[in-house]
């Protein structure tokens, strides 16, 4: 089932989601809706505040990056292979060289900017099996998922961006608020409570 995807502005999106257990009600229809509802919007990932759920839950899905033609053989092969779901992630280590890339969320529709992230990360989850992991991911991988990852902390990528580039954007950011933005996509958004 495609969900409303919450737009900027509501509170959901700042809240620090909650951890959960392999009991939690409809877990398996929530990650398939998650995952239906991030590809019907062209996402690469999708987290469960972003569909009103203030859990610790995410999914992602990197295929689209693997047409990428800048990108080595390896890089496009893998970004095509790597799908994955996390609950209760937590962020171990990041390290390496920070590096910018241009960064879209699709609770911030019409919105893009350049972002800097650390290239590799250390991150210990559960997958939909509830089997525990911890994994190293590195490059658009590692960017991804520290994306996600800020959903469930309540942070966003345009709390990662220069004060000027803020104030740039504060006009789109209104319009969002406001519902006068108008994805492909199903939204709610935040003044009008309503979605398309």
């Amino acid at each position: 089932m495609i969900l409303p995807i919450i737009g900027y502005g509501d509170p959901v999106l700042r809240k620090v989601g909650e951890p959960i257990t392999k009991d939690y009600p409809n877990l398996t229809e929530t990650i398939a809706d998650m995952y239906e509802t991030m590809y019907n919007a062209y996402g690469v990932g999708l987290a469960a505040p972003q569909v009103a759920l203030p859990i610790r839950l995410f999914v992602i899905d990197t295929s689209p990056f693997a047409s990428d033609e800048d990108l080595s053989e390896e890089e496009q092969e893998q970004l095509a292979s790597f799908k994955q779901t996390f609950i209760n992630a937590k962020m171990l280590k990041e390290d390496g060289e920070e590096w910018g890339f241009n960064e879209g969320c699709l609770s911030i529709p019409e919105v893009r900017e350049d972002v800097y992230r650390n290239e590799r990360i250390t991150i210990e989850f559960y997958d939909e099996n509830f089997e525990k992991k911890t994994e190293i991911y590195d490059g658009l991988i590692a960017r991804v998922i520290q994306h996600e990852y800020d959903h469930i902390e309540g942070i966003l990528f345009t709390d990662k961006i220069s004060s000027l580039k803020k104030r740039l954007i504060k006009k789109k950011l209104s319009n969002i608020m406001e519902g006068k933005t108008r994805p492909d996509y199903k939204m709610k958004f935040c003044a009008k409570k309503t979605s398309r």
